[in-house]
């Protein structure tokens, strides 16, 4: 199916470029994907619609699964260059405050970090540039370029540093196109493939204040938000939160709500956390007077939300294929982790010596990503359904946190750090979990 906004124009009358790939949006999935490719010897055109550095919706919590895949990458990550270093996730709820270390295991580094989206994403931009990738800044992509039903490029205008069009248009073209453009997905909407409706997706809605809380050496999980009616009486609201110290003397502090609970849609997000923000000690400062910025939200596609992944020159890493971890709203690591994935199959795809035999390759993309965490998001999905009734959440923060080896399975289920190399008992009941889960 063939969207609106697709261009069947020939470009020779706008400004041109080309290139073996166009990589749409310079985030953590599209900066991956572009690093790895020009690490392969292909020529890669990284188009990004801002201008660095940028802010994006985010809580900046990295796990160790993210912090495996900056690893892999080559990105260094010392404490003395902004780097924050955290040891698991504390978890309050139930009237409990319960610390978990992350795991220890062969497959992911015990730590985690934390770091602004405004330095992580210029970085790992810079990255795929140092490699060889040409990044391309304040380029909105608007369409793509159709020949015979196939993308063979994009239409795009150029965006000042004010956020302004200039008025300048111009054509970037390429045999392969990969969307990284965000939860937006303009380019996988234009051809059609639009989201799934039996997929969860989530809000998110963030902060930053100044607090003496920011060098915390642990990410907060809060699964109970609680606040008060106007006669003063206590009220459960709808989500969770976060609190996550920055280590520049500001702490991250949002909270999230999924599509399967019934307050979805119907609920002011940011007058949530404003009251829930009201109800903390007064010693941590979070207040009027301490926030740094307005309140931001940002939509949470999850569980592999649109398809195809791959199809007619186009194919979709990160947010644009809706790679969140359901569990727990997760992307950073699964935008990388798409984009690492794409990388190998298109390279391989690239080695091809005709056009027949690189489009078989491609088209292979979806199903290796089905194997690598269909599975799993699929075990996330119904896990998210479960939590969308607010009885259930209530019983499992009840019966749940007051036993420590059960919630330190739960960490790995959620965060997904099983040891992939065998482990203990709970690593291979989470492989074999992820394993007979159909990857629908």
């Amino acid at each position: 199916m063939q969207g609106s906004n697709v261009s069947q124009q020939h470009p020779s009358a706008l400004s041109q470029d080309s290139a073996d790939v166009i990589v749409v949006g310079a985030g953590p999935g599209g900066s991956t994907t572009a690093a790895y490719l020009a690490m392969a010897g292909l020529d890669v055109l990284l188009l990004e619609k801002t201008h660095f550095p940028r802010e994006k919706v985010c809580g900046d919590g990295l796990t160790p699964r993210a912090v495996r895949e900056l690893v892999t990458l080559g990105i260094p990550t010392p404490e003395d260059d902004g780097w924050i270093r955290n040891k698991g996730l504390r978890i309050i709820g139930g009237g409990m405050r319960l610390q978990l270390d992350w795991p220890d295991t062969t497959s992911f580094p015990p730590y985690g970090l934390v770091r602004t989206r405004q330095d992580f994403d210029d970085i790992l931009a810079r990255h795929a540039v140092k490699h060889g990738a040409k990044l391309r800044e304040g380029i909105n992509v608007t369409a793509p370029i159709l020949e015979n039903g196939k993308v063979v490029g994009v239409e795009a205008k150029e965006m000042g540093v004010d956020g302004r069009a200039t008025g300048n248009t111009m054509t970037f073209r390429a045999p392969l196109v990969i969307a990284a453009d965000g939860n937006s997905a303009r380019l996988a909407l234009a051809m059609g493939r639009e989201k799934r409706e039996d997929r969860p997706i989530g809000v998110a809605v963030r902060a930053y204040y100044t607090s003496p809380r920011h060098d915390d050496d642990y990410l907060e999980s809060w699964l109970e938000l609680w606040s008060t009616d106007e006669a003063g009486n206590k009220i459960l609201l709808p989500g969770y939160g976060w609190i996550f110290g920055v280590g520049d003397g500001t702490s991250n502090i949002g909270l999230g709500i999924l599509n399967t609970s019934k307050a979805f849609g119907r609920t002011d997000y940011r007058d949530v956390m404003k009251r829930w923000v009201a109800t903390m000690p007064a010693e941590w400062t979070y207040n009027d007077e301490t926030i740094t910025g307005p309140i931001r939200g940002a939509a949470l596609p999850m569980g592999f939300n649109r398809a195809p992944m791959y199809a007619d020159g186009l194919l979709l890493v990160g947010d644009a294929a809706g790679a969140i971890n359901p569990f727990n709203g997760e992307g950073i690591a699964y935008a990388m982790e798409s984009g690492r994935i794409a990388a190998e199959v298109v390279s391989q795809a690239f080695a091809r010596a005709d056009d027949a035999g690189r489009e078989r390759v491609l088209s292979t993309y979806p199903k290796v990503m089905r194997e690598a965490l269909g599975g799993y998001f699929t075990l996330g999905r119904w896990f998210a359904k479960a939590i969308g009734n607010p009885e259930v959440m209530r019983l499992a923060v009840k019966y749940g946190l007051p036993r420590q080896t059960m919630m330190r399975f739960l960490l790995k289920v959620m965060a997904n750090l099983g040891d992939e190399n065998g482990g203990h008992v709970d690593d291979r009941l989470l492989a074999a979990l992820n394993k007979i889960t159909p990857a629908a």
